[in-house]
Parts: C-alpha cells; structure tokens; sequence
C-alpha cells in the first residue's frame, strides 16, 4: 500500500515507474473498511465475509467495479 498526496501525484508516480493506475481508497474508506472487516476479529463467531458480503461491504463504503469484486479476474493477466 502505497499513500500519496493527491491523485495527481499518483499519475505522476504511475507513469515514472511505469505502473498502471489501480483504484484508489482514501484514509476515510481505508478507516471504514478497517473498522467493517476486522471489528469482530476478537469474537469466537468471526470469520472472513463471503464474496458477496465482501461486495456489500466495498460497494457501502463507495468502493465498486470489477477490482473490488472478489470473484473478478480482471487483474490476473497484469500481475
């Protein structure tokens, strides 16, 4: 995970390290996907959301598209 000033820095460091753009998540989102996916890891009833909850879970938050869609292979040839 990689933080930056602006999305304009982004691009700018995408394209001098020849790296294609992902999504990218504010400390706000990244603060609430934090809080949503590991605010019962402490409980006996925990366990890891099922894709679809996943889904919900990103698309609440405003992360959506196929990145944030765990059943997606769209990135599998870039890697």
């Amino acid at each position: 995970m990689l933080f930056f000033r602006s999305e304009e820095h982004v691009h700018r460091w995408c394209k001098a390290n020849g790296v294609m753009k992902r999504p990218l998540v504010s400390l706000d989102q990244l603060w609430q996907l934090a809080v949503t996916w590991y605010g019962s890891r402490l409980t006996i009833e925990s366990r890891r959301p099922a894709p679809d909850e996943m889904v919900k879970i990103f698309s609440e938050i405003g992360l959506e598209g196929s990145f944030w869609d765990p059943k997606s292979d769209q990135w599998a040839s870039s890697a």
